[in-house]
């Protein structure tokens, strides 16, 4: 393989995972090596996010806040059955 072919397979790479991030940033959220999400018919519930990204920074009610790398901060919003609802 030339320097071009690596070159542009690299490039390809690169803007496919620009184009990937931000399904995260509407109802989705990275905890290391997790994602967690919303919606979802069987999606995580309160014990399963504190087990993926441990305990949040502000717990008030259903809603929790977690402080994030970066200075990003995501609120993650339980139903009343304790499942994800949503995550802003």
């Amino acid at each position: 393989m030339n320097c071009k072919s690596k070159w542009i397979i690299a490039s390809v790479f690169l803007l496919s995972n620009l184009m990937v991030e931000p399904a995260f940033a509407d109802g989705s959220m990275r905890c290391g090596t997790h994602i967690i999400s919303s919606g979802e018919r069987r999606g995580p519930d309160k014990y399963e996010v504190l087990k993926k990204c441990g305990e949040p920074t502000n717990r008030s009610g259903s809603t929790w806040t977690y402080e994030q790398s970066g200075g990003a901060t995501r609120v993650v919003v339980f139903d009343h059955s304790g499942k994800v609802s949503r995550i802003n």
